[in-house]
């Protein structure tokens, strides 16, 4: 098995960076959603920044409706989950960070209200996929769900929104191979109250086939321990990176774990730089950065569609190296 680098991460900043990490190529600059600090009415409340890679941090969105996971929309704007408050619903949204204006792209499901949307990817016929898990009711910030535990499709262009696959526990991170022929989506049902693991229950990440009429062929990709998945992305050869408990952990796109980026306290990561060739993750309290051979796909990483093609060899052992 080939082994990821474990050591010699960069530390690039000491900032509150919790979930949704996006890099911008044109920008070459970091958006991340921050570590939700409670109010004193116990609504944990949420920023959107950006971190220019000089060094500079400044606040997009000071109050971003407890947002989680974030993504590049193929318009340039800012696909974020907005897992919602006692008073505010829970929300799918395109954020324009220049002028930071907020568009709503998905409220509800048949009237009834989201739980707490948590990832979200976008695939290149512009269709929008995210998880909604309850996590929201389960950390006292959401009413009683209306909905079950839901990974949901949407098009932008007919409005609309599908149930896609209700059978896991805690949907949480998504992400499309390079091919867009499989959806990864990492199932934390192991975490259900704050600071819980239930070894019972499902910490793997689950693979579905991605068919024009929905998800097909579900099955268990891979197990993770020690801890449950969070974060998840695909290189541009289909190898498979997973937030656990001791760091970041690959798999090739059969399965067979190859390595691990050891960083313990790993939230959610991204590719990024101008090589794409970088593994930018946030830990709470700071953003890393670990030098790779292999590279981030191109279009759905914050680059501009035909920027650089995916790869799309089979096969192939993602391979990873040192160089920090």
């Amino acid at each position: 098995m080939r082994q990821a680098s474990t050591t010699h991460l960069t530390r690039i900043a000491e900032i509150d960076a919790h979930e949704g990490p996006v890099y911008v190529a044109g920008e070459d600059a970091l958006y991340f959603t921050t570590l939700p600090r409670r109010d004193a009415r116990g609504v944990p409340r949420v920023a959107i920044k950006r971190l220019s890679l000089d060094g500079e941090s400044t606040v997009v969105r000071a109050d971003a409706n407890a947002a989680n996971g974030m993504t590049l929309g193929r318009d340039g704007r800012l696909l974020v989950c907005e897992q919602g408050t006692p008073s505010t619903p829970a929300r799918v949204t395109a954020l324009d960070p220049a002028s930071g204006e907020v568009e709503v792209l998905v409220d509800n499901w048949r009237g009834l209200p989201l739980n707490s949307p948590n990832d979200v990817v976008q695939a290149s016929d512009g269709a929008i996929w995210f998880t909604d898990p309850s996590y929201g009711f389960l950390q006292g910030f959401r009413p009683r769900p209306a909905v079950g535990d839901r990974v949901y499709r949407f098009e932008p262009a007919s409005g609309r929104l599908d149930v896609v696959a209700d059978g896991l526990d805690k949907p949480n991170g998504l992400a499309l191979s390079p091919d867009e022929r499989t959806l990864y989506v990492t199932d934390s049902g192991a975490n259900q109250e704050p600071g819980s693991f239930h070894p019972d229950r499902p910490h793997n990440v689950v693979a579905f086939h991605v068919h024009p009429s929905g998800l097909t062929g579900e099955r268990v990709f891979a197990d993770i321990s020690p801890g449950f998945p969070d974060g998840i992305k695909c290189d541009a050869d289909g190898c498979v990176y997973v937030s656990s408990f001791s760091g970041v952990q690959i798999f090739s796109p059969r399965g067979e774990r190859l390595g691990e980026i050891a960083l313990p306290g790993v939230v959610n990561f991204c590719f990024g730089g101008r090589e794409r060739n970088v593994l930018f993750i946030t830990t709470d309290t700071a953003v890393y950065a670990a030098d790779l051979a292999a590279k981030g796909a191109a279009t759905r990483q914050g680059y501009p569609p035909g920027s650089s093609s995916p790869s799309r060899r089979r096969g192939r052992r993602c391979c990873h190296r040192r160089t920090w």
